[in-house]
């Protein structure tokens, strides 16, 4: 039976007051202000808002801070505040094609129209630890560039769609209205749009280890990063009264485009297939591994085998999500004291029949068999 805490509540309360302390840390240490988090340690900004579904730089800066730096904790945070959020309408798609870009790769073509943007990026370092910054090190400031960027960046999909190359993403009959994973449960089979919801806000460790599997044979895909884009993208809302969208903000976001192979079907010749990937911030990995994911949770619709992990739709999904996962994994510490008494008393059970006479066990010569301890502490802890 559950026993009754005497002073529980002061416990409780003092435990906020030890993890004040705790995020605190040294107070002859300058505290860390928003500001710093938020321009900062940018990376970690994107990846709350990614996953916290909440596009708001400043609050993923608190939430950060409040959790003293732990990502899940910060993510559970945001969500757990933009539920209280009023819902005024829906924004118009957005056209990645209008990004203003500050980084945009490909790895099929070497002359991509456009030009290949390096941007900000850590894949030619070299890895080692900079103690320059350790002495506070400043930056100098990055000088205007020398040529303005092409207006005139397709992506890359387009011009393989161009040649019908590349499956084609067709509008569903009757354009039906997308799937709101925030307001509807997650149901299956799931849409596309219902997946790719639910990989947007996944985990990004999960979703980079499920990508992984599938390059590593668990997934039937060969990909190839057609391109990675991040920058900037105004973000517009129809506005009823006016009968026209205006802009209501400008977005940090990172898309992926995936493609793989594919050898055709009755219906239609062999072409590429892609996967896509698009998060809040700066977030290629994610991105990246959100593309692997997508590409391989389509194989059954294209007739391909889909016995991985990767292509198990209930598997992906359901397991995706690091604040429930965190939930439960977490929810072990809450007291268990009913189920552990009962599964104690079977194991007594068990034991004393295997002890009893006429048995196969013999009790002296077992030492599995030795005195019980476990009834002294019960009787230390009973009330």
């Amino acid at each position: 039976m559950y026993v009754a805490v005497k002073g529980g509540e002061r416990a409780i309360l003092n435990s906020y007051c030890m993890l004040d302390d705790y995020r605190r840390g040294d107070r002859a240490v300058p505290e860390l202000s928003l500001d710093q988090i938020r321009e900062q340690m940018p990376l970690a900004v994107s990846r709350v808002m990614a996953e916290g579904s909440l596009y708001d730089p400043q609050l993923a800066a608190l939430a950060l801070k409040q959790a003293a730096g732990d990502v899940i904790e910060a993510v559970f945070l945001l969500r757990a505040y933009r539920t209280t959020l009023s819902r005024y309408g829906y924004t118009q798609p957005i056209d990645t094609g209008r990004m203003r870009l500050q980084r945009r790769i490909s790895s099929t073509f070497k002359d991509v129209p456009g030009g290949q943007i390096l941007g900000p990026t850590y894949d030619y370092t070299q890895r080692l630890l900079d103690f320059s910054l350790e002495a506070e090190r400043q930056a100098d400031a990055l000088p205007a560039g020398d040529e303005p960027l092409d207006s005139a960046m397709p992506r890359v999909t387009d011009l393989l769609a161009h040649d019908d190359l590349i499956d084609a993403e067709a509008i569903p009959d009757g354009d039906p209205e997308p799937f709101d994973l925030t307001r509807q449960p997650l149901d299956f089979p799931a849409s596309r749009a219902a997946r790719l919801q639910n990989l947007a806000r996944a985990d990004e460790g999960f979703l980079l280890s499920m990508g992984y599997s599938t390059q590593r044979g668990y997934g039937n895909t060969h990909p190839f990063a057609a391109e990675i884009r991040y920058g900037f993208l105004e973000v517009e809302m129809h506005i009823e009264e006016l009968g026209f969208a205006v802009t209501v903000g400008e977005i940090e976001i990172t898309e992926c485009q995936m493609v793989s192979q594919f050898s055709g079907n009755g219906e239609e010749g062999p072409k590429f297939t892609r996967g896509y990937g698009l998060t809040f911030g700066y977030g290629e990995r994610k991105t990246m591994s959100m593309a692997l994911v997508d590409r391989a949770l389509k194989a059954k619709d294209l007739g391909e085998r889909a016995d991985s992990p990767a292509n198990d739709h209930e598997f992906v999904l359901y397991h995706s999500d690091n604040v429930e996962a965190s939930g439960f994994v977490q929810h072990l510490k809450l007291p268990h004291y009913v189920d552990f008494q009962a599964n104690l008393e079977l194991l007594r059970r068990m034991r004393a029949e295997r002890a009893a006479p006429g048995s196969a066990s013999d009790p002296a010569s077992d030492p599995a068999l030795a005195p019980d301890t476990t009834r002294q502490l019960d009787e230390a802890v009973a009330p």
